[in-house]
C-alpha cells in the first residue's frame, strides 16, 4: 500500500518516523509533504495513493475524485466538514478521524478562556506594559457562576468537569443524552440554558442544525453581561451577531478560537474589530501531549484497517 500524508501532524521527524516504523517495516511505502492548499499540487501528490492522510486541510471532491486508487483516508483531527464525504462515499472510500486526541486540550483552552476574561487578563496585562494600575478593571472569580455547554460530547463533558471542579453551576444541552455525560451537568433546554448561564461555552459539531446556532436570536436569550466561549466551530456563531452583541455591550466578552475560515484571517473580520474578543487563531487542540496522540491515533487507525477492522468510523 501507498501511504500519502499531505500535511503536518506538528510532531517531530523522530515521532512521526517511529509512528511510521511499523507499517514501512510491513513493506508499505509512506510519503509525508508539507501543507499546499492547490488541489492540483494534492493531485500530482495523492494520485496513486491507497491511503491518503490530512489533519485540517481541506480536501475536496475534485482530489479525492482523480485518486484512482484511494480506498481509505485518514483525517488526523476530530471534526471532518473540511472533507468532501459525499464525493468519498460515491467512491467507496473508507474514512476515520482520531477521535478524542485532543479532549483535555480544549477543554483546558475553553476554561483558560473563560478564566482570563472574568479576570481581565488581557487588559490588565495592556495596563501593566503601559505602567498603569488595574483600576476599574477588578474581576470576577468563576467560582459560583452558571456555565452552560452545549454539545455535551467528550470535549465538552471534560469541560464541564474542570467548571465543576472550580464550584460552578453546571448547565448542558444536547441533543442525544446517553446517561453516560458527567453526573455534574444538569441538562436543560438551550432557550434555558442562554437564559440563565452566566457563562456559555460551545463543544457542539458543525453541521446543518448547528449553522448560526448561535445567531441575533439566541444571542437575545443570553444574559446581559454574559460571556460567550467558542472552541468547536466557527460557523457555529454568526460572527457578526457576535461582534454586535459584544460592542453594544450585551456580551461583556468572548474568547473565540475559531472562525468561519481558518486563520491567517482577513483583516475585515467581525471578531478582529469588535470590543472585549479574547481571539486566537485555532489552537485549542494544539498541544505537545495532544499532537503525539493524535500521530498514534491516526497510525493505529490504518493498521486496523490493513487488518480489517477499522477505528473511529466516519464512513
Amino acid at each position: 500500500m501507498k501511504i500519502v500524508l499531505l500535511e503536518s501532524l506538528g510532531v517531530s521527524d523522530e515521532v512521526l518516523a517511529r509512528c511510521a516504523k511499523p507499517l514501512t517495516d510491513a513493506g508499505h511505502t509512506f510519503e509525508a509533504y508539507a501543507r499546499d492548499m492547490d488541489p492540483q499540487v494534492q493531485i500530482a501528490r495523492a494520485k496513486d495513493a491507497d491511503i491518503l492522510m490530512i489533519a485540517n486541510m481541506p480536501l475536496k471532491g475534485e482530489v479525492i475524485r482523480a485518486c484512482e486508487k484511494l480506498k481509505y483516508i485518514d483525517i488526523a483531527f476530530t471534526g471532518v466538514d473540511h472533507v468532501d464525504l459525499a464525493a468519498a462515499k460515491e467512491k467507496g472510500i473508507a474514512v476515520s478521524n482520531a477521535a478524542g486526541y485532543s479532549t483535555q486540550a480544549v477543554a483546558e483552552l475553553a476554561l483558560c478562556m473563560m478564566l482570563s476574561l472574568l479576570r481581565n487578563v488581557p487588559k490588565v496585562e495592556e495596563r501593566c506594559r503601559q505602567g498603569a494600575t488595574k483600576d476599574g478593571l477588578v474581576g470576577c472569580e468563576l467560582r459560583g457562576k452558571t456555565v452552560g455547554i452545549v454539545g455535551a460530547g467528550a470535549i465538552g463533558g471534560r469541560t464541564a468537569e474542570l467548571c465543576a471542579a472550580f464550584g460552578c453551576k453546571v448547565l448542558g444541552y444536547k441533543r442525544n443524552v446517553t446517561g453516560k455525560e458527567p453526573d455534574c451537568i444538569q441538562f436543560v433546554s438551550l432557550e434555558e440554558l442562554l437564559a440563565q448561564s452566566d457563562i456559555v461555552s460551545l463543544h457542539c459539531p458543525l453541521n446543518d442544525s448547528t449553522r448560526h446556532l448561535i445567531n441575533e436570536e439566541r444571542i437575545a436569550m443570553m444574559k446581559e453581561g454574559a460571556i460567550l466561549i467558542n472552541t468547536a466551530r466557527g460557523p457555529v456563531v454568526d460572527s457578526a451577531a457576535v461582534a454586535a452583541a459584544l460592542n453594544n455591550g450585551h456580551l461583556a466578552a468572548a474568547g473565540i478560537d475559531v472562525f468561519d475560515v481558518e486563520p491567517p484571517l482577513p483583516l475585515d473580520e467581525p471578531l478582529l474589530n469588535c470590543k472585549n474578543a479574547l481571539v486566537t487563531p485555532h489552537v485549542a487542540f494544539a498541544t505537545k501531549e495532544s499532537m503525539e496522540a493524535r500521530a498514534a491515533i491516526v497510525f493505529d487507525n490504518i493498521q486496523a484497517w490493513l487488518d480489517g477492522k477499522q477505528k473511529n468510523v466516519i464512513l
